[in-house]
């Protein structure tokens, strides 16, 4: 590690450990969604209003369940029928991770770009998790995508720090570093601060861990996955693990090399788009 990177990594494990570091706040729609879908009783019109209100959220959501993987025979156009398509739960969880685009931004042109990069990673990360556990688990593929669209959260406070230490921002080397140290242990505290429930409150920390063997598919397994899937190709050090050892694809039982999944989970990465 550059000295630069282990200087800054101190840095920001001191702020983290006293609680100094700015971390982002979950924006308020997110809240508000969060809210009406913990009523039991919370009717679609009730919360077609809530989400009615960011015109953008509303946009998305409509395009999601009019996507490939989802399509019905007829195209859903307005908000109640999305929502009445995917059911007020599935809904809400949809909403609250493609809301987390909000706190993608940055002052620098450098610094957009990265997060830029990062918020589509994570988009591609989510469609792929949603079309793995929908088809190949008893999990609930909502919450699936949700911890695809937050797996890289943590990379955001570093991000900002670094719009505030340019000897940081102008290293690519040493920042990439203090992301790739960091990121996993700011996203676990930022969702937590986020109140976000345990089964994917641990998924940033835990989803770059290849040994990881947990009793039965969760998750963090299926964002594993995802995410090993969606580098293939490309020049990232993920690119080359292989998948056939790994204990979350064993229990997932799904054979990496067939190419119905190759093309099932190829369209389901714009899915989120």
């Amino acid at each position: 590690m550059n000295k630069l990177a282990e200087k800054v990594q101190q840095a920001l494990i001191t702020a983290i450990d006293n609680d100094d570091l700015v971390l982002p706040t979950l924006p308020e729609v997110a809240l508000k969604i969060r809210q009406a879908a913990e009523d039991p009783e919370i009717s679609i019109s009730h919360l077609s209003k809530v989400i009615g209100r960011d015109t953008a959220l509303s946009a998305r959501l409509i395009k999601v369940v009019n996507s490939p993987l989802l399509r019905a025979t007829q195209e859903v156009t307005d908000l109640h029928t999305a929502i009445t398509r995917l059911g007020t739960n599935y809904s809400s969880n949809l909403a609250i991770g493609l809301v987390m685009e909000q706190i993608f931004h940055a002052r620098s042109e450098a610094v957009e770009q990265k997060m830029r990069d990062v918020w589509r990673r994570s988009l591609e990360v989510a469609g792929v998790s949603y079309a793995l556990c929908r088809s190949h688990s008893q999990l609930k593929p909502d919450q699936a995508a949700l911890g695809g669209l937050v797996h890289q959260i943590g990379v955001l406070p570093i991000l900002t720090y670094a719009e505030d230490h340019y000897e940081l921002l102008s290293d690519p080397v040493a920042l990439n570093h203090v992301i790739d140290s960091i990121h996993p242990l700011l996203g676990d505290k930022l969702l937590r601060g986020w109140d976000f429930p345990e089964m994917l409150a641990n998924l940033p920390g835990q989803y770059l861990d290849m040994e990881r063997d947990s009793p039965t598919l969760d998750y963090i397994d299926l964002v594993q996955i995802a995410v090993l899937y969606c580098y293939r190709g490309t020049d990232h050090p993920l690119a080359n693990v292989s998948a056939a050892t790994l204990p979350a694809l064993k229990k997932l039982r799904i054979d990496p090399y067939s190419e119905a999944l190759r093309a099932e989970l190829d369209e389901a990465r714009s899915m989120f788009y």
